[in-house]
């Protein structure tokens, strides 16, 4: 009786066929991968803008309703960002309690990873300057992204 030894292994063909499949499943995955990372980053974007722009209206609020001390000139609105978290003197309450808008000021993720602190990372809109022309003045009406890519909704980051 004679035995066929059949030899273990893969052959090279079987290899380069293997690989190629890899690869090729690869391909498809990467942009797949980016658009994800890409649409969270927009998930992210659209959620700092809300916490910081609904901080901004509970600021012109408190000073609307004489809780923030006014002086000549002011809009009303915050001066700069930092007061949001820093907080403002209570002018109606009698030991004179601070008011909190944030707890921390959210960085602009489209921003490049740095370390600026998370104020410079966003545009800032005055509330002397027109809504097509936005430009840093004596408060933070709006705040808005400074990156210059467009949304996959095909809308720019900077008007959002």
């Amino acid at each position: 009786m004679s035995r066929t030894s059949l030899a273990g292994g893969f052959t090279l063909i079987e290899m380069v066929i293997t690989v190629a499949i890899v690869g090729l499943l690869a391909s498809i995955a990467v942009p797949m991968v980016e658009l994800a990372v890409k649409r969270g980053k927009e998930v992210e974007l659209r959620g700092a803008l809300r916490e910081i722009r609904t901080a901004i209206d509970a600021y012109k609020k408190a000073w609307d309703e004489g809780r923030i001390e006014r002086k000549v000139g002011d809009s009303g609105y915050p001066p700069r960002l930092e007061i949001l978290v820093e907080g403002v003197e209570d002018a109606k309450s009698p030991n004179r309690s601070r008011l909190y808008f944030l707890r921390r000021l959210p960085r602009d993720p489209f921003a490049p990873a740095s370390l600026t602190p998370a104020s410079a990372t966003w545009g800032k809109r005055s509330y002397a300057s027109p809504p097509d022309a936005p430009s840093e003045g004596a408060d933070v009406f709006d705040v808005y992204s400074l990156s210059s890519e467009v949304g996959l909704n095909g809308v720019p980051y900077r008007e959002w």
